[in-house]
């Protein structure tokens, strides 16, 4: 078999180029599956190390789509809109309700390095002892790791999806030597296979990979793409507090206008996320008039 040349270039639109011998392939057995998710990880491992790409801003969309995933396994109706306004408006002794919970979750889950102390800040329900325990409970390569922690928290909790999942890829980033959790199996993964156990749960989470780390690479080309536009036009803004402002723009999902404390006043803020978006730097989610969200 002949593989296609890949190489990386300082052009980021190479970021979204898996090669093509892994999008193309179908495969059944473990170990070829398992091939093609170490694959798709060393290819998303080098996005990862480019500095061009905006990784808190990048885990802060997979967090979303991992928790829209985790909703979705739940039956809840909610989806990334819902889940964005559940949290973006909350008020000091507000619930986010149990699908903001989930996505609160998540933000919390890929805020800090990973460790044991923020995995259990982000799920202050489960003891520290407890979280140490599990994630000693998968031994070996990234994925089968992972996938043996996965069951373990399923076992001991079998409804708690969203901890799972956390925990999982908690180990699988640990092993990567990644600093910070980066959500994969969570996209990837379908209620079906979360009942699943042993080689089967091996094999359900080396696909996920494969779907989730070409669907990473994408959107990191993608938010590259969209940030290289905001600091392009972050020179020519001349409010007060804008470099605060479009710093936070850089680092998380969605910015309400009310966030954008830098700029003194919610008038000013509104004005400036108008102007971004009539600069084509960002662009508000909602479709709104009133209570809008913006983001990269």
């Amino acid at each position: 078999m002949t593989y296609a040349h890949q190489s990386f270039t300082d052009d980021h639109e190479i970021v979204s180029r898996m090669p093509s011998w892994v999008t193309s392939t179908r495969t059944e057995t473990l170990e070829d599956v398992a091939f093609l998710s170490g694959a798709t990880l060393g290819h998303l491992h080098l996005v990862l190390s480019r500095d061009d790409v905006p990784q808190t801003l990048l885990r802060a969309r997979l967090a979303l789509w991992a928790a829209e995933a985790c909703v979705a396994h739940q039956g809840r109706p909610e989806r990334a809109a819902e889940l964005r306004d559940a949290v973006a408006f909350l008020q000091p002794g507000d619930s986010p309700g149990p699908a903001g919970e989930v996505y609160q979750c998540w933000r919390r889950a890929i805020e800090r390095p990973v460790s044991v102390k923020a995995l259990h800040r982000a799920l202050p329900e489960v003891e520290a002892e407890q979280i140490a325990t599990w994630l000693d409970a998968g031994q070996g390569a990234p994925v089968r790791r992972a996938a043996a922690v996965l069951q373990a928290v399923l076992e001991d909790r079998p409804r708690d999806h969203a901890a799972a999942l956390i925990l999982a890829e908690a180990a699988l980033s640990q092993v990567l030597g990644w600093t910070h959790l980066n959500p994969l199996l969570a996209l990837g993964l379908k209620r079906a296979d979360l009942r699943k156990t042993a080689e089967a749960l091996q094999l359900a989470c080396h696909r996920a990979i494969v779907t989730a780390a070409i669907e990473a690479t994408r959107a990191a080309a993608d938010l590259t793409r969209r940030a290289a536009r905001l600091m392009a036009v972050a020179p020519n803004l001349r409010a007060k507090g804008a470099d605060e402002a479009v710093a936070l723009f850089l680092s998380r999902d969605t910015v309400a206008p009310a966030a954008l404390a830098s700029l003194r006043s919610d008038r000013a803020a509104r004005r400036f996320c108008d102007r971004l978006v009539e600069l084509g730097a960002v662009r508000e989610l909602t479709g709104r008039d009133t209570f809008r969200l913006y983001g990269i």
